[in-house]
This record gives C-alpha cells, sequence and structure tokens, in this order.
C-alpha cells in the first residue's frame, strides 16, 4: 500500500530512485519506470492486512494482546544461548540448550524431545584443526623461505659460473693479442 495514492485500487505511477518499491540500483540519473502499486484506502477487495500495533489502548484485544505466547523455538547460536542464560566461557553450552518436546506418535512408544545443532560452539574436534591448519600455514612458510634461498644460492652460484667463464675469455683474448703483438 502506497502512501499518498488516495485510490481504492492500484494505480500505475512513474517511480524514480528513492521511491518506495523502486530499485535504486541499476538505474540511470533522473530515469524513472512505470510501475503499479495499490492505494493507501482500504476497500472491499483486501482480505488481509499485516498491521503493527504502535501504541496499545485501555484495553485488551481480544486474542492478539490478552495472552502471552512462547517462542517456539530457542537460540541456535552457541554466544547467544550464552547470553540468554548468562552463562560464563567454562558453562557447557550444551547443556542449557532449549529441547522441543514431541508427543509419542502411539502408547508403547517413548515421546522424543528435539534440540537445534549448536553451532559456533568451540569443541576439543575443532581446536585441533584449527591447530592444524596454522600448523600447515607455518610449515608452508618455511618451505617456501627454504625454497627461496635454495634458488637463491643456486643463482649466485651461475652468476658466479658466468663471470668466471667472461674472465676466461676475456684473459684467453688477451694472451692470444699478446701472442700476436710478439709475433
Amino acid at each position: 500500500m502506497f502512501v499518498g495514492v488516495h485510490e481504492l485500487r492500484s494505480a500505475v505511477l512513474a517511480s524514480s530512485a528513492g521511491d518506495q518499491g523502486c530499485r535504486g540500483y541499476g538505474m540511470r540519473k533522473g530515469e524513472r519506470y512505470r510501475k503499479a502499486c495499490r492505494g493507501c484506502i482500504i476497500s472491499h477487495n483486501i482480505a488481509v492486512l499485516h498491521l503493527i500495533i504502535v501504541k496499545k489502548g485501555d484495553n485488551e484485544i481480544e486474542g492478539l494482546t490478552d495472552k502471552q505466547i512462547p517462542r517456539r523455538l530457542g537460540p541456535k547460536r552457541a554466544s547467544k544461548i550464552r547470553k540468554l542464560f548468562a552463562l560464563s566461557k567454562d558453562d557447557d553450552v550444551r547443556k542449557y540448550v532449549i529441547r522441543r518436546e514431541i508427543p509419542a506418535k502411539s502408547e508403547d512408544k517413548k515421546p522424543k524431545s528435539k534440540a537445534p545443532k549448536i553451532q559456533r560452539l568451540v569443541t576439543p574436534i575443532s581446536l585441533q584443526r584449527k591447530r592444524h591448519r596454522l600448523a600447515v600455514k607455518k610449515a608452508r612458510q618455511v618451505k617456501a623461505k627454504e625454497n627461496a634461498a635454495e634458488y637463491q644460492k643456486l643463482i649466485a652460484q651461475r652468476k658466479k659460473e658466468s663471470r668466471e667463464k667472461k674472465a676466461e675469455k676475456l684473459s684467453q683474448r688477451k694472451s692470444q693479442r699478446s701472442s700476436r703483438a710478439e709475433d
């Protein structure tokens, strides 16, 4: 329902970036496009309205504010469970997870309970995996360093060899020139 459109039915408006219900991205500057939107007047052809109570009056609204409905599901994340029950880091979060009781399908079977899988739970296995990940990273760094040092050594050796070769060639040329000069 578009505020400011005083129509019982839907109206087609030229929407620009920043308007209600208009995509702002991927549009040129000053571009507008036609968009159908419902007017703000409630008519007989509206079946359901989604409303939020802003201010409560003196009396209770029957079936809405007269009873408290508990939340069906509890928190799933470990830190949020800790926050809800004011737990310290030493307390076991798994004991405090909110379980949902499911009645038995028949009389001879036991009733079941369901609990969410706790996310971001720090376990010994997760710590072990983290240690392994860091160890692999460190080993990779050490190996890369060793390889780089080895490569630098090889380059230095090759340079030395090439320098020696050049020096040898120069000395041969000099000796040849001197021998020619003597003749």
